[in-house]
């Protein structure tokens, strides 16, 4: 996935001559905390959010140049980027909206946190069952049933408790991608899990051949 499948293209921008007043007037109506400055061309000049406008009201700003942050301070995207970059910006720099730009330097979207949080619990509502699904069609020669054979062991060794493979199997068909995370208690820890399971079915497929 790409910044630009994550982006809002529905953005607004002022010009770097705007009033405050009128920016605020403009944000206001679109909703928007942060916007982007630019010139005729779209080109990134600039970067306010409501407290610039805030703080410039109050010092007696006139003019969106007066509080706006320059390209130097602004941390901003490629659109062909990976997604993940801009959940990382995001966190890192504890940004509620990021710029897009293309080739040109020009801007063609915003990534807000609101855009990431929606994407990522998009991602969370996948079904355990998928995932697994996609892992039995990388294992070449696993059937579904040797799968769940193996989930079963690797479940036993981590929790102590037995659980056949048709329990394990009804239950990652109840279970979304977001429940199983929490369940495991992580990501890091769900994905070792997934890494056991299939070093497992592998060794025991290779035990069989070798019978």
């Amino acid at each position: 996935m790409k910044v630009k499948e994550i982006m809002d293209k529905n953005f607004i921008g002022v010009d770097l001559n705007m009033t405050i007043v009128d920016a605020s007037i403009k944000m206001e109506s679109h909703k928007k905390f942060t916007t982007p400055v630019l010139d005729s061309k779209n080109t990134l000049i600039g970067w306010i959010t409501s407290l610039d406008v805030t703080r410039g009201l109050r010092e007696n700003h006139k003019y969106v140049k007066d509080i706006m942050h320059s390209t130097e301070e602004i941390v901003d995207l490629h659109q062909d980027e990976p997604a993940r970059l801009a959940v990382l910006a995001a966190a890192q720099h504890k940004l509620v909206s990021i710029p897009v730009l293309d080739d040109d330097g020009k801007v063609v979207g915003v990534v807000r946190t609101f855009d990431i949080v929606k994407t990522l619990s998009k991602l969370y509502e996948i079904k355990v069952t998928n995932i697994f699904k996609a892992m039995s069609t990388e294992l070449k020669g696993v059937s579904w049933d040797e799968l769940m054979e193996a989930s079963a062991i690797v479940t036993k060794r981590e929790t102590g408790k037995r659980v056949t493979a048709k329990e394990y199997e009804q239950r990652i068909k109840n279970s979304t991608f977001g429940e199983a995370i929490w369940a495991t208690g992580g990501l890091e820890k769900f994905f070792v899990g997934l890494i056991a399971i299939g070093e497992l079915v592998i060794a025991r497929k290779v035990a069989k051949a070798r019978k």
